[in-house]
């Protein structure tokens, strides 16, 4: 073998080696909304949308504090923050999936930092998530409910999802990498 390919070998065995699946507890899966362009991404491929645009990273230090109400311990969960910090993600099942065959679901526990006054006080508190499939026209739209909290949020393809995330007057983005 090459020194590229025992190169690229390693790097595979070190990118699995940090993905594990944990069974998420049962939880009301939020209304869900699918509006896929007719320009779907008919020849993109998951790994190819991970590698050319996902930034953001899963995190695996504890909590801060603004988001640690529940947790016990050092409260070290799979999270990722938005671009500007006022939400982020719980990740109950690493890596997320495009298809989960073990029973286990992609669980995000939305946490909004907290604010003492809304920007737009008759914005609708739904966390409304617009997700785009990385180098592609693929759209979707799912929605959490009441505002930021449990949910279980699937995505029709594998690949990087740029997440638009708009919620009681507030928006933050974030990118999120569903395994096939």
């Amino acid at each position: 073998m090459s020194s590229w390919g025992r190169s690229l070998l390693a790097a595979s065995v070190v990118l699995l080696a940090g993905c594990t699946t944990t069974a998420s507890g049962g939880s009301a899966a939020p209304s869900a909304t699918i509006a896929t362009t007719a320009a779907s991404a008919a020849g993109a491929t998951g790994a190819a949308s991970a590698a050319t645009g996902c930034h953001s990273r899963i995190e695996t230090t504890s909590l801060p504090d603004w988001a640690d109400a529940g947790f016990h311990g050092g409260s070290q969960v799979p999270h990722v923050f938005g671009k500007t910090g006022d939400i982020l993600a719980v990740l109950f099942a690493q890596p997320l999936r495009q298809v989960r065959e073990d029973g286990s679901n992609n669980k995000i526990l939305w946490v909004a930092r907290a604010s003492t006054t809304s920007p737009d006080p008759t914005a609708p508190s739904t966390l409304v998530i617009t997700a785009t499939l990385d180098g592609t026209a693929t759209r979707v739209t799912r929605e959490v409910a009441g505002g930021p909290g449990p949910s279980i949020i699937d995505m029709p393809q594998a690949g990087c999802w740029h997440l638009d995330l708009r919620w009681s007057g507030h928006t933050d983005t974030m990118d999120l990498v569903y395994a096939p």
